[in-house]
């Protein structure tokens, strides 16, 4: 069913959306109508300032495709404009500026726009409708949920879609680069759920160790990157009560596999099961394989995600993208992701980055980078005992050679780190 923003007492048209940088408070209902120069790719410069031209989609089913101000950089632009968007500058001004395509084209009606994150190559333009994006069915218990994602990713049009589609579904709407104060904002606006990559909460952990536990969460979500048990473990122990979910999903064939058990990976049993409505989930070569119900347009069928999977004791484990995750070690093929998951188990380590390194003899030698958790010090005993950790779970040539000390977790403006 398309999301409406039709009128009622528990209308979804009623959820309020807040903005964290102003402390502007709204409704779906309230919101000002927008017209949009169709097709039109609109460029912002906050979550909140996006939600218009969503409300103003939902209303009229006008062709979309919303962007950060952060991500349009001038080969992007020309790529919109070759492919037919009129390029909306939405800065404030009223009307807003806008640069129309020399190659006009028909509208495509309820046509929603994603651009992938470009994190192999280019980023690609992936066709859906708000309800394809709609992946969440039946009553949900009312939430406060936290929006960090960068406007106009697949993560951000889920928590958008949720709010659009179900009542009691606030949005308290942050953008990326307010990330160091969201505790506070979470606090002050008593958010109840958070998504996030597992680098978000992992930052989060780190800077806020404190006050975190001051959130009142009720749900908490991870995704867009490998999960694993440590990152699990560590939110379970700061809040008990919480259900704690991970997604594996993307633009090209929406959100696949949904686990709730608080553990890495999915049950095995779930590979090749057919129910209608439903994600089918295949191994081929070690790759996941999707076939989706809530596909972009044009990538119906088996899907190959490029991840790699590992399955271990019952469970499938996603480890990575499949191109960067096989390391050649003189022959011996070891995984960058499983590597990578045994030295974030240990008790000082609160982040790891695995790859390989040339080696003249054997290929590849594996290295791995770091950031400590607080209270540990660098020191030589330190990088010893971890290493003697990883002897003890890994196969000799998989043990991480050289071990680097990074100040701080890095990542991109997508919460994302490169693993």
């Amino acid at each position: 069913m398309e999301p409406d923003l039709q009128t009622g007492a528990s209308s979804p048209a009623d959820n309020e959306l807040v903005d964290v940088r102003t402390g502007t408070r709204t409704t779906w209902r309230e919101l000002p109508t927008a017209t949009l120069p169709e097709p039109a790719a609109v460029v912002i410069d906050s979550s909140f300032a996006a939600a218009p031209w969503v409300a103003a989609h939902a209303a009229t089913g006008q062709e979309l495709l919303v962007v950060a101000a952060a991500r349009m950089e001038p080969e992007l632009r020309a790529e919109l404009l070759t492919a037919g968007f009129n390029v909306v500058a939405d800065r404030g001004a009223q009307p807003p500026a806008v640069e129309h395509t020399a190659r006009a084209r028909p509208a495509v009606p309820d046509r929603v726009w994603l651009l992938t994150s470009g994190s192999t190559g280019r980023p690609k333009q992936v066709a859906h409708t708000l309800a394809s994006l709609t992946t969440v069915s039946g009553e949900l218990p009312p939430r406060r949920w936290l929006c960090p994602y960068s406007p106009g990713t697949y993560a951000w049009w889920q928590l958008v879609t949720l709010s659009l589609a179900h009542p009691g579904q606030d949005l308290v709407m942050l953008d990326p680069s307010d990330l160091d104060r969201w505790v506070d904002a979470a606090v002050e606006h008593r958010v109840t759920a958070a998504s996030g990559t597992p680098t978000f909460w992992r930052q989060t952990m780190m800077a806020h160790r404190d006050r975190l536990t001051e959130v009142p969460l009720e749900q908490i979500t991870l995704g867009g990157e490998p999960v694993d048990q440590t990152v699990l473990d560590q939110l379970r122990q700061r809040f008990p009560q919480a259900r704690i979910s991970w997604i594996y999903a993307s633009s090209e064939v929406g959100a696949a596999i949904v686990v709730h058990d608080g553990r890495a990976g999915f049950p095995a049993a779930w590979l090749d099961r057919d129910e209608p409505g439903r994600p089918t989930i295949s191994v081929a070569d070690g790759e996941l394989v999707i076939r989706s119900p809530h596909h972009g347009d044009g990538l119906a069928g088996a899907v190959r995600t490029g991840d790699a999977v590992v399955e271990q004791d019952g469970r499938v484990l996603i480890t990575g993208r499949l191109d960067r995750d096989e390391i050649n070690v003189g022959g011996a093929k070891a995984s960058a992701g499983v590597i990578r998951s045994v030295v974030q188990a240990h008790p000082q380590v609160a982040w790891a980055a695995v790859r390989g390194r040339r080696s003249a003899l054997i290929g590849h030698l594996v290295v791995a980078e770091v950031v400590l958790r607080d209270g540990a010090t660098e020191s030589p005993e330190l990088l010893e005992e971890i290493g003697a950790w990883c002897r003890t779970r890994l196969p000799e040539y998989a043990v991480p050679r050289r071990l680097t000390v990074l100040p701080e977790i890095p990542a991109t403006a997508t919460l994302k780190s490169e693993v």
